[in-house]
């Protein structure tokens, strides 16, 4: 079969018309593009479907770089500036060969470029420009690790990374083994990336490393699974586990200094069928607690957080689900309220910011110091203000509304999905509905919303499904992130807070002392107003372009 043409591998699979391709055609004609680039700019076709086209045209593979796991050690292979200069990332080598994706692969001037770099045979598959790209600064991002591995296999392959892995710290000034080095990389890139978690998963194959950045998880690197177990090891020794114990989970906790600050690790294990799991929570000590305004509360939310300031007892509580920034809005409410005059105790775990004049204690549940245990201690040492991490057991729901009846004020976050999802678990958990009646001072459900990446932002007109679910008659310019290295071409980056402050009246009051079923106390309040719904909040924020309509239509769908 004869070389068949960009165009018409394009047209003949019902990509774009023939009266396009003339056009595209007249086009490059006219300013000597690409016939590809004439036909992307115009919009005719996406990144993907060039892709494919070219993987079809040359007769290679076309490889999808966001699913794709490449190893750390082949940033040793190929030199950063080679890949930065002609589009293209390393996926795979060996001693004689080497395979790279390009955003371009007619450009065989760079085939040679990498053929005279590595000295190796060159494959060559079709790939999505901002894929490779993203899967470079990936790969390039981990040469720290890629450099422990190499030294982790040239010292004696994995019976000898097990053992480093097992060492105790060395001494100041001593070289550290590459496990450690390893393992150091993998959490200083993690507090780089801003990561909330880091999840170290073996496979069949390998051991994933994936974060949790802006909510999300991402895949930032692999590593070869015949290390995995001295990883483990690693991580194990840092946080004090048992090396021994494989068949059940552990928890720990460690503590490292990344770039000048204290970062503290709560750390987890968990047997599963490829080997030992481990989850870090990345707790950054250093970190200063946000105002309200910088969390996103503005307008009646903000006026309805003050009020709530004011009070001197009952109970204040932040409900949303999990990774909601719950605890944040707690900081900042213990923030506001601790002054010389009042005795501030807090319940937590873990203690995730130090609060000078704040009386912090760490929950251990193994040594027998639950929330519950705790709370009746703190109730002993005369508070005025008593902050509890979470409402998790009816125990502890009882004890605080208790608390909260007896002239303290107390605050705490539960994990709902709003205030009628709160009475419900209220009462499930045993709390009579005339003490929740008495105590509740008022109630904070928040979302986070991620942020349209500032340095991609785009503008374009909303479409009509668009405006139907923001409520809006006639034309509407949104934003959106086209998606850049800055953001991993995800179109966003950073979070902020959604709130719906509320305050609960007299008559809501007394329907929920009366049990009143939660769907009409819920249309009672919202037939009181005096505060900003959630979901109206939402969209403002999509309105006001800071995020998007499938982030709004995302976190209005969370369930508890």
């Amino acid at each position: 079969m004869g070389h068949r043409l960009l165009g018409e591998i394009l047209e003949s699979s019902g990509i774009i018309g023939g009266e396009q391709l003339e056009s595209a055609l007249k086009l490059q004609k006219s300013d000597s593009r690409r016939l590809g680039a004439v036909l992307l700019e115009e919009g005719m076709i996406t990144p993907k479907q060039l892709a494919l086209a070219f993987a079809e045209q040359l007769g290679i593979e076309f490889i999808d770089l966001s699913a794709a796991a490449i190893s750390p050690a082949l940033s040793g292979v190929l030199p950063r500036s080679t890949a930065a200069r002609h589009k293209l990332v390393p996926v795979s080598a060996d001693e004689n060969n080497i395979t790279v994706a390009m955003a371009d692969p007619t450009d065989f001037f760079a085939i040679e470029e990498v053929r005279a770099a590595t000295r190796r045979r060159v494959t060559v598959m079709a790939a999505v420009p901002a894929e490779v790209e993203n899967a470079a600064n990936l790969l390039y991002g981990n040469e720290a690790a890629a450099k422990a591995i190499e030294e982790m296999r040239s010292e004696g392959g994995p019976a000898a990374s097990k053992r480093q892995g097992a060492e105790k710290p060395r001494p100041d000034g001593e070289a550290l083994p590459p496990t450690v080095r390893l393992v150091d990389s993998i959490i200083e890139r993690g507090v780089a990336e801003n990561a909330s978690d880091i999840h170290i998963e073996p496979t069949e194959g390998d051991m994933a490393v994936r974060m949790r950045i802006d909510g999300l998880l991402r895949r930032i690197m692999t590593v070869p699974g015949s290390f995995a177990a001295s990883v483990i090891a690693r991580i194990k020794v840092m946080s004090e586990l048992d090396l021994t114990e494989k068949r059940l989970p552990q928890d720990g906790r460690a503590k490292m200094r990344v770039g000048g600050a204290d970062v503290d690790l709560r750390i987890s294990t968990l047997p599963t069928i490829w080997g030992e799991k481990v989850a870090i929570r990345l707790l950054n000590r250093s970190a200063r607690i946000l105002s309200p305004e910088a969390l996103g509360l503005s307008g009646s939310g903000l006026e309805g957080y003050n009020r709530l300031l004011k009070f001197t007892d009952g109970l204040v509580l932040a409900v949303g689900p999990t990774g909601s920034g719950k605890s944040s809005t707690m900081y900042t409410m213990i923030d506001r309220l601790n002054t010389e005059e009042a005795n501030l105790v807090t319940l937590e775990d873990p203690v995730e910011y130090d609060i000078p004049g704040v009386n912090q204690v760490q929950i251990s549940e193994r040594a027998g110091l639950s929330f519950a245990a705790g709370l009746r201690a703190v109730l002993r040492q005369d508070p005025d203000i008593i902050a509890v991490g979470e409402i998790r057991d009816g125990e502890t729901a009882q004890i605080a509304l208790r608390a909260a009846l007896t002239g303290h004020l107390v605050l705490s976050t539960v994990h709902t999905s709003g205030v009628s999802a709160l009475l419900d678990r209220l009462a499930d958990m045993g709390c009579e509905p005339f003490m929740t009646a008495e105590a509740l001072r008022g109630v904070i459900s928040q979302r986070l919303v991620r942020k349209i990446c500032p340095d991609c932002r785009e503008e374009y007109s909303a479409e009509k499904w668009e405006l139907e679910k923001l409520g809006i008659n006639g034309p509407a310019r949104l934003c959106r992130g086209a998606g850049c290295p800055s953001c991993h071409h995800t179109g966003f980056r950073g979070r902020t807070g959604v709130f719906e402050v509320f305050i609960p009246s007299r008559e809501v009051k007394r329907m929920i002392a009366e049990k009143r079923p939660s769907s009409e106390i819920e249309a009672q309040i919202l037939s009181e107003g005096g505060f900003t719904p959630l979901a109206e909040e939402a969209r403002r924020l999509v309105l006001s372009r800071v995020t998007t309509l499938g982030e709004m239509m995302r976190i209005m769908n969370s369930t508890d």
